[in-house]
């Protein structure tokens, strides 16, 4: 597996050996002094670049970054609509393991990608022409304190999208269940981060998908997470969800409590009266009450 020493001099040696390449930059993990170094980490590289089209019309031009085992371009997808507008990206993964993810950015752009992300550090500047960039940083990551509306649209979430999980339930329609689950869990997945915000006083960030949560949430918490998990048996699925029922609420109280932000326990004990309600509800049934 190439180092990432050899991997940054191959993007840079790149760059150099192409006038079109004006600035080379990375974002990502590999500039966050925060996270843990590991060999699955990316390489977030920006090759900020005079006459685009050339690129796009050159698809194979990305061979000289080393054999693939496979590769994306988002940009050109039929199936998900391109994001990015002008800019245009190569996900690629090598046979050596390591993996780069490619943006290009047309030069007209250099001073708004510039400002966009904390985690910017610039590798190369042919021209001297980018804007000072501030030593990278996750604090735009950082868990944010939610105000009393974001506080109260989560726990409306979750009970109103719960709702939806037992009706798939009952219907025996599990993937539309599980799916709706998910929604349900997203919900409780921020409120523990909230959590974590406040113990921590908003000063750090649990990464992308809550995937350092662990760190910062109490042996207990985290199993009763692990309970929210289900596999693909009805009466599981039942219970992982009254599972994540009974910790959001404990989660939510504690963080309605440190803000002083309203938890209605009223609506809350109606919805649970409802999902333990078509919970019992007969297959058979013709009416809900």
């Amino acid at each position: 597996m190439r180092t990432e020493k050899q991997m940054l001099d191959l993007v840079l040696k790149v760059a150099n050996e192409d006038n079109r390449v004006r600035a080379v930059c990375m974002n990502g993990s590999r500039t966050n002094p925060n996270v843990p170094k590991d060999a699955f980490q990316d390489f977030d590289i920006v090759y900020i670049v005079d006459n685009m089209e050339s690129f796009l019309n050159e698809p194979d031009w990305v061979d000289v970054f080393g054999e693939r085992i496979i590769m994306q371009t988002p940009e050109d997808s039929s199936l998900f609509s391109p994001e990015l507008g002008g800019r245009f990206t190569y996900l690629m993964l090598f046979t050596d393991g390591n993996r780069i993810d490619l943006m290009l950015i047309p030069i007209e752009e250099k001073e708004s990608y510039c400002q966009e992300d904390g985690l910017t550090k610039v590798l190369l500047d042919k021209d001297g022409s980018l804007p000072l960039v501030p030593l990278s940083t996750d604090k735009d990551y950082w868990v944010k304190k939610p105000s009393a509306e974001q506080f109260a649209d989560c726990v409306n979430e979750f009970w109103w999208v719960s709702t939806y999980v037992v009706k798939g339930l009952w219907r025996q329609e599990i993937l539309y269940a599980i799916d709706h689950m998910n929604i349900v869990r997203a919900m409780l997945l921020k409120m523990l981060e909230w959590k974590v915000g406040i113990e921590t006083e908003f000063s750090l960030s649990v990464g992308k998908n809550s995937k350092y949560l662990k760190k910062y949430i109490d042996e207990h918490t985290w199993h009763k997470l692990m309970e929210t998990y289900p596999n693909g048996v009805y009466d599981q699925v039942w219970r992982a969800l009254l599972s994540m029922t009974a910790l959001f609420e404990r989660v939510a109280l504690e963080v309605g409590k440190q803000f002083a932000y309203d938890y209605s326990l009223e609506e809350a004990e109606k919805v649970k009266s409802y999902l333990n309600h078509v919970y019992k509800l007969q297959p058979n049934a013709t009416e809900i009450y």
